[in-house]
C-alpha cells in the first residue's frame, strides 16, 4: 500500500479549512469535509491508472485479497462516482 505523507504546509491548510468551517457553518459541514477527505485519501491509496482515459479502484481486504471496484472512465462525471 502506498504511504500517504502530509506536508507541514498541508497539515496547516487542512486545519484552517475546518476552523473557517466552524467558524462560518455547521458542524455537519466540518463532519462531512473531514469525511470527505478520508475518503478521498483512501482513494489515492487505492487507486491506479489502466490508461490515461481509466482509472482502477480497489480495496485490500484484511486476509490480503483484492477486490476490484471500479474501472472508471475520467471523462465522466465525478459526481456520478460511487462504489
Amino acid at each position: 500500500m502506498v504511504k500517504i505523507i502530509w506536508t507541514d504546509i498541508a497539515k496547516i491548510d487542512y486545519w484552517k479549512n475546518i476552523e473557517y468551517l466552524e467558524s462560518d457553518w455547521t458542524l455537519q459541514d466540518v463532519y462531512n469535509f473531514i469525511e470527505k477527505t478520508d475518503h478521498l485519501i483512501e482513494l489515492l491509496t487505492y487507486q491506479v491508472s489502466v490508461t490515461k482515459q481509466i482509472t482502477l479502484y480497489y480495496k485490500v481486504s484484511e486476509d490480503s485479497k483484492i477486490e476490484l471496484l471500479r474501472f472508471w472512465n475520467t471523462y465522466q462525471n465525478p459526481k456520478k462516482f460511487i462504489f
